[in-house]
């Protein structure tokens, strides 16, 4: 892993952690699925148009159409709609710790569903990983919170795992940006129904929520996905998906300054704990290095 992938992998967990943050101030002036929805109208056709200036076309791989249409349900519309909708009444330091658990879900569902071999660093790291969540979400609970969207921001962090291990080869055949755009209207177009008949459009127009809207749709919802991609196809997606060790440390850290949420000793020693696990989870499928032939003969 290089110094490029370094950076981009530290660029990717914030962004992508700074997501909820920005999603917290959005859905308390406007309606999550319409403003999301909007969202990725907006960043799929910029993504697209971008895709055509740099020479791509709509011409993909039965992987990435896959990769499309997996992400654009689960990913965009599932996994993004019900964070959403939950942070009209979770915090979005917590949201961002439930979604961070999205490698510790991928491990145990690929141990239970498809009997994937796991070592004993994985194992171990699922129930340190899984212990510091369960001493999160007590902690919250006992303080009150929402149980609604505590089961909302729960199964949208399935719904990302289900993605993640259904579409191994989404970042192979080019056409990134073209990939990405795509997949942002699929989001859209599985939202907007619910859109319409859920939300009444209401919307309290502010600069914070202006600010808001643009970060989020140009930041965490093109950039941040762009660079995912970019990042798997320079080192495979076991080495990328480490830096998401990063994000339930980056998600309650720029909550804290931003919004002024507070963290309780109990927040600090689980995210603490979380993180340890999910590193312990992805270092576990790390291969080591070959030996070659000149360090074997040192």
């Amino acid at each position: 892993m290089d110094i490029r992938a370094i950076m981009m992998g530290l660029a990717f967990a914030v962004m992508w952690s700074s997501a909820f943050t920005s999603a917290r101030i959005i859905v308390a002036d406007a309606p999550p699925m319409t403003a999301l929805a909007i969202r990725f109208v907006i960043s799929g056709l910029m993504a697209m148009g971008l895709a055509r200036m740099l020479g791509q076309r709509i011409r993909l791989t039965r992987g990435q159409w896959i990769s499309v249409v997996v992400f654009g349900v689960c990913q965009n519309a599932l996994y993004l709609g019900l964070n959403f909708i939950a942070m009209q009444t979770i915090e979005a330091g917590f949201a961002s710790i439930i979604a961070s658990t999205m490698p510790l879900i991928v491990g145990l569902l690929g141990w239970v569903v498809f009997r994937d071999r796991l070592p004993m660093l994985a194992v171990v790291g699922l129930v340190v990983g899984f212990a510091g969540v369960a001493l999160i979400m007590g902690s919250r609970i006992s303080g009150g919170v929402d149980m609604y969207g505590l089961i909302l921001c729960i199964i949208a962090a399935v719904a990302l795992a289900v993605a993640t291990l259904s579409v191994r080869t989404a970042s192979g055949g080019g056409n990134l940006l073209m990939v990405v755009g795509l997949q942002m209207l699929v989001g859209a177009i599985a939202l907007a129904p619910f859109a319409l008949a859920l939300e009444p459009f209401e919307v309290n127009w502010n600069p914070g929520l202006i600010a808001a809207f643009a970060y989020t749709t140009l930041v965490p919802g093109l950039a941040a996905t762009w660079v995912w991609f970019e990042l798997v196809q320079r080192i495979g997606a076991v080495r990328a998906a480490t830096f998401h060790f990063l994000n339930p440390f980056f998600g309650v850290a720029i909550a804290a300054v931003l919004l002024g949420e507070q963290l309780g000793l109990l927040d600090v020693i689980g995210v603490a704990v979380v993180t340890v696990g999910i590193l312990a989870v992805q270092l576990s499928k790390q291969k080591p290095a070959p030996v070659t032939a000149d360090r074997a003969s040192t």
